[in-house]
């Protein structure tokens, strides 16, 4: 027994120095670390110059010993390796640690960062003095990172003491919806979440919370909060909040839509700032609404051979626009037939945003094979799911007709020669009854 309990003790050690030697499973990330070319004057195409990077992450502060014990690889510069301390463990996410061998890696930049007094009006106030904190005098850099399969964006700003490799995080902000699709008149939740590392002389400073809205060109300032002054800024938006209860327990800064509308559609940017100090990331926010369609005329009419009808359908309330109409017929056989896509209209815009469009189709039995008639089915191929409408189609006139409509015919034959035979009996047996009537009278 005595052995067995020291086996167990020494596996357990050899555990949890395991666990530290791998830094509690936070990923190894390789990054590309960007700057502006020495020598640059500025403008508007500074010329950038890009060396492969990389972090050792890990919760707890780094020591000489664990240093030592990484091996990063020859072919990046040793002023390019850096030793980074996340204590709440926002890059340990498990999208950004792809398996072993895996080619899909997280998407990683650094980027030197300058710190600087904010702008905007309601982050002001957490600069209002123009004196510059000891504490800014260090390196600083603004990380961005992208985990697999849209899982998680993370933005994140680091101290470090000059010419040093071990980087502190400071300020984090991520989103693990980086990218959200909704249908009209649904809520709809952006999230975001920040961080501040508690040993900052900036946590417990205030800090502001800001959502920006871009499309194609055009911006708008959804919400903004000063966390400082406890006031909201004035905006045009409507039907837009974030839970400030959430915002001081947790660092919960997620954007609440009330009811999800097509102009919705675009990118938002979550911004944090802190004193001299600011991160953001973006969510893509996408209204997939597909149509409804209708055929007209409704019943269509009965189609004689050499007679034309024609049949419309029409697709409304869908956004994106894109949308693939065609037409497809089964007759009575339960065979099916492409009609193709007939002639389609240009797309029409509502006030709500949303797009509608219809497609014709001329109906000639003789030119489009429709036999005895069947089913016509008007089909919308759109994003938000394929929708399908139908209408039943009805030929007459034709001369030959088929099993069905014979047997029927000979069904019907049968049925009236049985009224006729026993309509024959009856009145048979009353003319016999008249007579035998009529002959004992003269009697």
């Amino acid at each position: 027994m005595s052995e067995i309990s020291t086996i167990y003790k020494i596996s357990i050690i050899a555990f949890a120095l395991f666990l530290g030697v791998s830094g509690s499973g936070c990923p190894v990330l390789e990054c590309w670390f960007v700057q502006e070319k020495p020598g640059s004057r500025g403008g508007f195409s500074v010329p950038m110059s890009q060396e492969k990077s990389l972090m050792f992450i890990r919760t707890d502060p780094y020591n000489q010993q664990a240093i030592s014990d990484i091996h990063p690889p020859a072919d990046i510069s040793p002023s390019r390796i850096y030793y980074v301390t996340d204590p709440a463990g926002t890059f340990c996410s498990s999208s950004l640690n792809p398996p072993k061998g895996s080619v899909n890696k997280p998407k990683c930049e650094i980027n030197p960062f300058i710190p600087h007094a904010s702008m905007v009006r309601w982050a002001s106030a957490l600069t209002d003095s123009a004196q510059s904190p000891i504490y800014l005098q260090a390196d600083w850099f603004s990380v961005a990172v992208q985990g697999l399969d849209e899982q998680l964006t993370l933005s994140s700003i680091m101290r470090t003491p000059s010419t040093s490799k071990e980087l502190d995080v400071i300020l984090s902000i991520s989103s693990k919806t980086p990218v959200v699709r909704s249908r009209l008149g649904e809520p709809v939740l952006l999230d975001c979440g920040f961080w501040v590392d508690p040993s900052s002389p900036v946590h417990g400073s205030g800090f502001s919370v800001e959502w920006r809205y871009q499309f194609r060109g055009e911006g708008r300032l959804v919400i903004a909060y000063d966390g400082k002054n406890d006031r909201f800024a004035e905006t045009s938006e409507t039907g837009a909040d974030i839970d400030i209860t959430a915002l001081y327990q947790t660092g919960n800064a997620s954007l609440i839509l009330e009811e999800a509308q097509v102009r919705h559609t675009g990118t938002y940017i979550c911004t944090v700032y802190l004193p001299h100090l600011l991160a953001q990331v973006t969510v893509d926010l996408e209204i997939v609404e597909p149509p409804s369609l209708s055929i007209y005329p409704s019943p269509l009419p009965l189609l004689v051979p050499g007679q034309v009808v024609l049949a419309q359908c029409e697709a409304s309330g869908f956004a994106p626009h894109t949308l693939e109409l065609g037409w497809e017929f089964t007759g009575a056989d339960g065979k099916s037939q492409s009609l193709g896509q007939g002639g389609v209209t240009g797309h029409r815009q509502a006030s709500d945003g949303t797009f509608s469009q219809s497609t014709r189709l001329e109906l000639d039995s003789a030119k489009l094979g429709l036999s005895r008639g069947g089913e016509i089915t008007c089909v919308a191929k759109h994003e938000g799911g394929t929708r399908r409408a139908s209408a039943t189609l009805n030929v007459i006139g034709v001369n030959a007709p088929s099993i069905e409509d014979s047997m029927a015919m000979v069904a019907v034959a049968l049925v009236l020669y049985g009224v006729i035979k026993i309509l024959s009996w009856t009145f048979s047996s009353a003319d016999s009854s008249e007579t035998e009537l009529n002959e004992k009278k003269q009697k």
